[in-house]
């Protein structure tokens, strides 16, 4: 089985050489995005509420790049650099998986300069629609 690199620019190119996702059968596995704008690549200000809104709209931006979205997320790891931050954190993570969310994990870290949040993601690709048309019996 072969692998795919996903691209998009509708998120900020990284500072790290890394894919922003990669594509593995079914399976779409995305690195793990922070809260840049992709209109100006500066972190939103106001703390882990917005930055896990616009970490979320990254997120869903490389998942549709791969042919998926927000509804086939499976789990994701999400990093915040303080637990105090978490029900801001939680309340934007709620309008993105209102119900029936990924499984997920979410762990204090470490992250570079300005970056309250950080998350990846693992999700389902849809299963893909038939183009072929039945032929109708005679």
């Amino acid at each position: 089985m072969k692998r795919k690199v996903v691209h998009t620019d509708r998120v900020p190119a990284g500072r790290a050489r890394i894919s922003q996702a990669i594509i593995h059968g079914d399976v779409v596995y995305v690195s793990g995005m922070v809260a840049r704008v992709p209109a100006t690549g500066k972190v939103p200000p106001g703390g882990a509420g917005p930055q896990t809104r616009q970490v979320l709209k990254n997120v869903e931006s490389v998942l549709k790049a791969a042919g998926s979205d927000m509804r086939h997320v499976l789990k994701m790891s999400c990093f915040l650099s303080d637990m105090d931050d978490f029900p801001a954190f939680n309340t934007e993570w709620e309008t993105f998986f209102p119900k029936e969310p990924p499984a997920r994990i979410c762990v204090q870290a470490r992250l570079g300069p300005s970056f309250v949040v950080e998350i990846d993601a693992i999700a389902a690709l849809p299963p893909r629609r038939s183009t072929k048309t039945k032929k109708s019996a005679r």
